[in-house]
């Protein structure tokens, strides 16, 4: 993380649903103790039990009845300390309360990569009047309008999505439209957060490796970050948001010494860490490289048939050219400490210098949009030539000198001595032109709307149908249907109104749309098999826009669905009407006003029998099953008597 350029991380225990508190603490290598900057900085949730062996909750909507339980149980806890008091020192109901004035940080990420988890954490918070600070999701800019809606700063990750393997056309044939855009946008994710107005911070979470962290800055910021957003973001936002920008966060007097040197500006692609300083402490990271290497050396490379001159001339930390005989274009690289060369006479430097013309590239790539040319740079220098010389060393004093092999396997040594030496540029980064990329999908995959597309409310007259009335007129021939507000205005035979647009429905029939009054489309999970009565848990919790079946549905004529829990419980829970909207958000799905249901289940499904499913649940007969809605019925009376 130093290596990074960290100097201060929050840290907490990333295991279950409450994970109580994180601390802040600087990276210095002091004793544990000497470390803290504030014990407790912040409380810590998310969507995922982790390793609890318990069996509830084993859903999405699941753990989010679970956490509004506990929120409910510690209000009670709070409020009723007589009534507490007999039942007995709750630590964890004790505890959950005095979090409650810390920051509350949301992993809304840590259950898998959905969007809508978001939406989801926020309005528990919305729920119980706690703003959370969200731990993004990445996918933030496919929702962007409904994720600034929530008010909740965000703590976004840079773990943008590798390209996909499409070599094989049978590995391509299995990559889908919305991982390709996937890959296309994630990048603008942070400048689309900051364009929305919403405040954020980032974070290493998620990488491979923390030391790519910054190279991950630097492309958000190639897609459109401004740089004054990325450094608060990494600075002054995650301090103040914490409570310890008093301490850390800026170069100020009185403040922790931490700060990094660099050999350019942090977020230019030229700059290198030379030195992480933590309360004050060096800790070196590649301060060879302090001085600027671009200029022109003398390199002679001793071989066993003798000795070979060349000029060096080196332009950034990964370019140079070599001149002998002929200019070659070796495999330059140097991190601050390890240099290598790798060069044969077969890379030529191309007359005229650098990658073939586009046109060129284009045809040889059989067309279509040009490939990133610092890709294909690293593409075309990757792999040396076989007959190639490997050379490698280290930085003593401004001379170079180390060992090598040649293309035969003979080793030899080297050394290179500075003829000119240019001074490093201090100028700022220079904006690139953001790279074009398409637009978003609602929802984001096949078949998904544009902005331009989506479907918009307005008046339609439908003109000369055959109208199935599915009512007591039955069906009506050459008939008029006229659509107004979303709502049928009126039905019957030559209709007028000037602000419509007229649809020719000669020949066409037109009925009511079908209505599913059992389905389990469009949700996030469909049971909560931890326990057979889950009558807590809510479809509406966890429903899923971008399930693909409402798009096939649409297509079949259902217009509105009943979405149920599965049959894995005896009472599976509360039950959701939705309306099919494709590309609507989860609240766009919902039907108002409905009178709600709650599913329940009889038969061999939710008896689910030990013999052929490994239930170790209670009821595993049928006759269990019925005990069991006697029993629930019957606490759930007395339940009811007692709060009365």
């Amino acid at each position: 993380m130093r290596e990074a350029g960290f100097g201060t991380v929050l840290t907490h225990q990333k295991d279950g649903i409450v994970r109580g508190t994180g601390a802040v603490v600087t990276l210095s290598s002091d004793k544990d103790n000497l470390v803290v900057v504030k014990e407790k900085a912040s409380a810590n949730l998310s969507f995922s039990k982790g390793t609890s062996t318990v069996s509830y909750p084993s859903s999405m909507m699941g753990n989010i009845a679970l956490l509004r339980q506990t929120y409910y149980d510690a209000a009670w806890y709070k409020s009723n300390p007589d009534a507490a008091k007999k039942e007995g020192v709750n630590l964890s109901l004790k505890n959950f309360t005095d979090n409650q004035s810390l920051p509350q940080i949301f992993d809304a990420q840590d259950r898998g990569i959905d969007l809508w988890n978001v939406m989801r954490a926020d309005r528990i918070g919305d729920e119980f009047g706690v703003q959370y600070i969200i731990k993004a999701t990445g996918r933030e800019y496919q929702r962007i309008k409904e994720v600034a809606a929530t008010k909740a700063p965000l703590i976004v990750s840079l773990n943008f999505p590798q390209a996909q393997d499409v070599e094989d056309p049978n590995d391509a044939r299995l990559v889908s439209l919305a991982d390709m855009k996937a890959w296309e946008l994630a990048p603008t994710n942070p400048a689309a957060i900051e364009k929305a107005g919403i405040p954020f911070c980032l974070t290493s979470a998620d990488l491979r490796d923390p030391k790519t962290f910054l190279s991950a800055v630097r492309k958000a910021i190639e897609y459109g970050l401004t740089e004054k957003a990325a450094m608060e973001a990494i600075t002054k936002n995650p301090a103040t948001w914490l409570g310890v920008y008093d301490k850390v966060g800026s170069l100020d007097a009185g403040k922790l010494a931490n700060f990094v040197i660099t050999t350019a500006p942090v977020f230019s692609e030229k700059a290198t860490i030379l030195q992480n300083w933590v309360g004050g402490e060096k800790y070196a990271v590649k301060e060879d490289a302090w001085h600027s290497i671009v200029g022109t050396y003398n390199l002679v490379v001793n071989t066993p048939a003798g000795s070979q001159a060349f000029t060096l001339d080196v332009k950034t930390n990964s370019s140079a050219s070599l001149i002998g005989k002929d200019t070659l274009t070796p495999r330059f690289s140097y991190d601050g400490k390890t240099v290598k060369i790798g060069y044969a006479p077969s890379m030529r430097a191309r007359r005229g210098g650098g990658m073939p013309n586009m046109a060129n590239m284009q045809a040889m790539m059989g067309g279509g949009a040009p490939p990133n040319l610092a890709a294909l740079a690293g593409a075309a220098t990757a792999t040396l030539p076989a007959n190639a010389t490997k050379l490698s060393g280290y930085n003593n004093g401004g001379i170079w000198n180390g060992t090598g092999v040649d293309s035969l396997g003979n080793m030899l040594t080297w050394s290179a001595t500075p003829i000119t030496l240019t001074a490093a540029k201090t100028d700022s980064v220079k904006q690139k032109p953001i790279p074009k990329v398409g637009g978003t999908m609602y929802p984001f995959t096949a078949f998904g709307a544009s902005d331009s597309t989506m479907p918009k409310q307005e008046t339609v007259l439908f003109k000369n149908a055959t109208v199935w009335t599915s009512d007591k007129e039955g069906k009506l021939d050459g008939a008029d249907v006229l659509v107004k507000n979303g709502k049928i205005a009126k039905v019957g035979k030559n209709l007028s109104d000037a602000g419509a647009r007229v649809i020719d429905a000669t020949g066409k029939h037109l009925t009511a749309g079908i209505i599913d009054e059992h389905s389990h489309i469009a949700s996030a999970s469909t049971n909560e098999g931890g326990q057979s009565v889950t009558s807590e848990v809510r479809i509406k919790d966890n429903l899923d826009p971008d399930d693909i079946n409402i798009y096939r549905q649409l297509s079949g004529g259902v217009t509105t669905s009943h979405i149920l829990h599965g049959s894995a419980n005896t009472i599976g829970g509360q039950t959701q009407l939705i309306k099919l909207r494709w590309g609507a958000d989860d609240e766009g799905l919902m039907f108002k006003n409905w009178d709600p249901f709650i599913k329940f289940a009889l038969g061999e499904n939710v008896k689910r029998s030990s013999s052929t499913q490994g239930n170790t649940r209670y009821p595993d007969t049928r006759m269990g099953v019925e005990q069991v809605l006697t029993d629930a019925f019957n606490r759930a009376k007395a339940y009811d008597t007692e709060w009365k």
